[in-house]
């Protein structure tokens, strides 16, 4: 028999989303010699309005999760309680071993049927602090592009479903048709990193109009030169451990880490406008050496100097830092 997959459809869902699962999982891939899944698409009722204003028919209802060997949740309200009807139905068929998955908000829906409590998830960065507020027993990494959490697996927002999707085909079927498909959907078989690529920096803090505000202006400035804790600590007139004390007041961090995160925001901006090499990246952003940038990129956010570049060049778009755990 081959593998049953129902994706499910709710009322708002995005259209992108669902259909990223009928692309994958739904067209067939007789040509990469291995039996396809069978796919069905379900809604409450077999009718939902997605986003758009446009109204879906679909050949299955909710009860389709009964006959299913993988569920894949589309999306899901975040502000607001799931169909209890589709809670049921995904209770039932974790307890009988089905695997579950979650696309962008369908995580919601996972953790408000109890699903994810004590495990690590993932869903679009936006919705982070809205769902840890709702589910703070889930362990949520907002960015990551997907989780595997052995039974039960979670992606990032819109595009993030693609990569989970090709994940799964390559656990199922091998990496040659996770290519395979990839190749038939134009898309990168695996990408580099996370959504700490994608996440617009946050709002600056406000930090009180007196010298630790000057400095960090004169920081921004020099970020090509060394500057230890200590020297800010002389610059702003303040003895070392009061400097660390009002800098975690005001900035809700600590002068390492602010530095730090200057500075890779400062070697992000020079590598989407610039054609330097990445060695004058590191001097002119205050990390040295090329191998002491690549060390930091890959740790903030888990891609290399020239992968970024090569995403990003010409966006005109501007990311922000931060800390990526590896999937």
């Amino acid at each position: 028999m081959p593998h049953t997959v129902v994706t499910v459809v709710s009322d708002g869902a995005n259209a992108f989303e669902f259909s990223v699962a009928c692309e994958v999982f739904g067209l067939d891939r007789s040509e990469l010699g291995v039996e396809w899944y069978d796919f069905r698409l379900a809604s409450p009722g077999g009718a939902v309005r997605i986003q758009s204003g446009a109204h879906l028919r679909t050949e299955f209802d909710l009860s389709a999760i009964d006959d299913a060997a993988t569920v894949i949740v589309s999306s899901a309200p975040v502000d607001g309680p799931c169909d209890p009807v589709l809670l049921d139905h995904l209770v039932r068929a974790h307890a009988r071993g089905v695997r579950l998955v979650s696309f962008c908000s369908g995580a919601f829906a996972l953790a408000e049927a109890g699903l994810l409590d004590g495990r690590r998830a993932t869903t679009h960065w936006r919705y982070t602090e809205t769902f840890r507020r709702r589910f703070p027993r889930v362990s949520l990494d907002p960015n990551v592009l997907f989780v595997d959490d052995g039974d039960v697996l979670t992606s990032a927002g819109t595009a993030a479903a693609v990569d989970l999707s090709l994940y799964v085909v390559r656990k199922d079927h091998g990496a040659e048709a996770a290519r395979g498909v990839a190749r038939r959907m134009v898309v990168p078989p695996f990408r580099d990193g996370g959504q700490a690529q994608y996440i617009d920096p946050p709002h600056e803090p406000r930090v009180d109009a007196d010298g630790l505000a000057q400095m960090l202006d004169e920081l921004q400035e020099e970020l090509h030169l060394e500057v230890s804790v200590a020297d800010m600590a002389r610059r702003a007139a303040m003895s070392e451990r009061t400097f660390a004390r009002r800098f975690k007041e005001e900035t809700g961090t600590t002068p390492h880490r602010w530095l730090l995160g200057q500075r890779v925001q400062r070697a992000q901006q020079l590598l989407e406008t610039t054609e330097l090499d990445v060695d004058l990246v590191a001097y002119r952003s205050g990390f040295g050496t090329a191998a002491n940038l690549r060390q930091h990129f890959r740790r903030s956010l888990a891609t290399t100097p020239s992968n970024y570049r090569r995403t990003f060049r010409g966006t005109g778009h501007t990311v922000g830092r931060h800390q990526l755990a590896s999937t």
